[in-house]
């Protein structure tokens, strides 16, 4: 049966990146029905890791969303508060991702009604006064018919990355795209695919590589002998 109707999602929230200093243990989150029909919402909390240059989420409870779950009215904010209940020192810096999920509407489920919900994923970090400032190693290796970029942060603190590219002679590149490349977490290693179709970067051009970050404009010359 074709649906009669849609239900359009309608969850805002911010802010959209939190950060909490020490000795502060906790933060707000606001959520915003911007509808006109009532919502549920629902606010988990996951440790966030990166292991191998990859993304890890695992359940925590050392970190609470209070409340978990809460009904939105049409048109009105909602406060949550975000709260570091462990007792355990901050060790440098600490990593969690926040999920806000929009609950489906049972009502527009029981009538068949194609139902679009929403899923924010803000990411939370805590970190001491004494966690040292991100230090980017960058590396580029070529396996598998496709060229990935890997970085290591050898500092505490995280960086955001936007707008990768990889310029090669001749002003040839390959870019990942201007928005969000990713996020790479202290004393993490991190490792995205180039997109799409590629060719083999040669070994006798330096290679040099661009990204915006949340401190900056990133430029980093690796020499030919160093792409594998």
């Amino acid at each position: 049966m074709l649906p009669s109707s849609l239900w359009a999602a309608s969850l805002q929230v911010y802010p959209v990146s939190i950060e909490v200093p020490a000795p502060g243990a906790a933060a707000t989150l606001t959520i915003h029905n911007a509808g006109t029909s009532p919502l549920n919402a629902q606010i988990r909390v996951f440790r966030w890791t990166q292991i191998n240059g990859e993304e890890k989420l695992e359940p925590t409870n050392d970190v609470v969303a209070s409340p978990p779950v809460t009904r939105l009215v049409p048109n009105a904010d909602y406060t949550v508060r975000i709260v570091r209940v462990t007792k355990q020192p901050i060790a440098k810096e600490e990593s969690y991702r926040l999920f806000v999920d929009e609950l489906p509407n049972p009502k527009a489920q029981r009538n068949r009604v194609v139902t679009f919900v929403l899923r924010y994923s803000i990411p939370v970090f805590f970190y001491s006064g004494n966690a040292e400032e991100a230090k980017l190693i960058w590396s580029i290796e070529q396996s598998g018919g496709r060229i990935h970029v890997a970085v290591t942060n050898a500092g505490d603190r995280h960086v955001r990355i936007s707008a990768l590219k990889i310029h090669e002679g001749n002003d040839a590149v390959m870019s990942f795209g201007n928005g969000l490349t990713g996020y790479v977490l202290g004393r993490s290693t991190m490792r995205w695919a180039v997109p799409g179709k590629t060719h083999r970067l040669s070994t006798s051009n330096p290679v040099v590589i661009s990204a915006q970050s949340d401190h900056g404009p990133i430029n980093a010359s690796l020499p030919a002998q160093s792409i594998r």
